[in-house]
């Protein structure tokens, strides 16, 4: 293990480097060109080659022991969210890592620079698949329902769509780590659907005529208070979450709306519970446009999956932490998180996790998320994840074999689960 550390603390400047470079470039999902090229770069320059996504962001490489064994999958997330209220957000698209996935593509720089060392890679058998994959934060729907649309992706994130093109085939678990203000694991994160509602009315002039039209807007409004109005039926223990927001609502003043768009997530700890609450949602939707006289058109999109963490896993990289990192505490807590992340897609078919690295600070998504120890949040977390490699990989890959052999999958295979995906559109 201290020579796995000396090789990440090797690399600690080009890890800080890329730390800052994709932070002052923040790119939303399919569109992080910049940041796909900025990591191709680095990752050519330290002697990999690499598969690149056809027609879309990101790109993954295989790295091969020569010694039999499983397949490991790390992964880094390339996009931002959108916040332009930070003062650190692109003056012209909003867009800020206030994610905090700049400091997992740091990370695995460092973690592609330290297998490079020399003899690194002999303490290790088996396959490690490093990837850098587009667009887990689940935003601008309509911008994706139209990639689509053009047969440019089939889903909206980019791990299902990366398991959909056959760029996971091969690999047995997979993990990645977040970051977050300490070091922790937890149990998961909810799943959940992705809505796009369509108001659809007839405009008429606001003043002179107004009886004329059939107001979008109000319709709009009253299926946010009708959504409002079921939310005391939701059960506690079903981690429900909606939260519409308003996208178009008119185009002057002077006019009745005659369209309004809402985007939204219906979110839960289930399958089952989502289902049910989204045929809920979808009834305060439809009963609103019933009582303006409008029309709806309601497009349901599978967003991601349930993340379970594995259990196996789970105390693998609390071991990881006591050898990689023991300068910091590291929790764990069986606590499901309310937020969603496509690592649950991975989950329906592999075992995975998905820890946290301390080192940001603020409100995550928020105007004040900052990194402020970019050490512990991508060097510390490239040493906790080589930590996690080297005790799934050494004596023969017996702690990995256990975790894969042991996994019980939701799903029978990636089809089965992709079948399962598809019936929810």
């Amino acid at each position: 293990m201290k020579e796995i550390i000396a090789a990440v603390e090797k690399h600690q400047q080009r890890i800080l480097d890329a730390e800052r470079y994709i932070w002052k470039h923040p790119e939303t999902g399919y569109k992080e060109f910049e940041t796909t090229a900025y990591m191709a770069k680095v990752f050519r320059e330290l002697g990999y080659d690499l598969n690149m996504a056809d027609g879309i962001t990101g790109f993954y490489t295989v790295v091969d022991t020569g010694k039999p064994g499983p397949e490991i999958l790390i992964l880094a997330e390339l996009d931002s969210v959108i916040c332009p209220e930070h003062k650190d957000a692109d003056p012209v698209t909003g867009a800020v890592h206030s994610c905090g996935h700049n400091t997992q593509c740091a990370a695995l720089i460092g973690i592609a620079a330290a297998l490079k060392e020399p003899g690194i890679l002999d303490k290790f058998c088996g396959k490690i698949r490093l990837c850098a994959v587009p667009a887990e934060e689940l935003l601008e729907i309509e911008f994706r329902t139209g990639l689509k649309k053009e047969g440019k992706i089939k889903y909206l994130g980019g791990k299902s769509e990366f398991l959909h093109r056959g760029y996971f085939d091969g690999v047995d678990l997979a993990f990645m780590v977040h970051a977050s203000t300490s070091f922790s694991v937890i149990g998961g994160h909810v799943g959940c659907i992705a809505k796009w509602i369509t108001y659809k009315g007839v405009a008429a002039h606001a003043g002179g005529s107004p009886w004329d039209g059939r107001n979008a807007l109000y319709a709009a409004s009253c299926g946010l208070n009708a959504i409002n109005a079921i939310r005391e039926t939701f059960q506690e223990k079903d981690i429900i979450r909606v939260h519409p927001i308003i996208t178009a609502g008119g185009k002057m003043v002077n006019a009745i709306p005659e369209t309004a768009v809402l985007e939204s997530f219906v979110r839960g700890a289930t399958f089952d519970a989502i289902c049910d609450a989204n045929k809920k949602v979808n009834r305060a939707l439809c009963g609103s446009a019933l009582s303006l006289g409008t029309n709806v058109e309601i497009v349901d999109i599978p967003g991601y999956a349930p993340l379970h963490d594995d259990p196996n896993l789970v105390k693998l990289s609390a071991d990881a932490a006591k050898l990689a990192i023991p300068e910091y505490e590291y929790h764990i807590s069986d606590n499901v998180s309310s937020g969603s992340t496509d690592m649950g897609d991975l989950c329906c078919v592999m075992p995975v996790v998905q820890p946290y690295a301390g080192g940001a600070e603020g409100r995550s998504h928020g105007n004040n998320y900052e990194i402020v120890d970019p050490v512990a949040c991508c060097v510390g977390s490239a040493k906790l994840q080589m930590g996690m490699l080297l005790l799934l990989l050494e004596n023969d890959a017996q702690q990995a074999k256990k975790v894969i052999a042991e996994y019980k999958p939701l799903f029978a295979s990636k089809e089965a689960y992709l079948e399962y995906m598809d019936s929810l559109n």
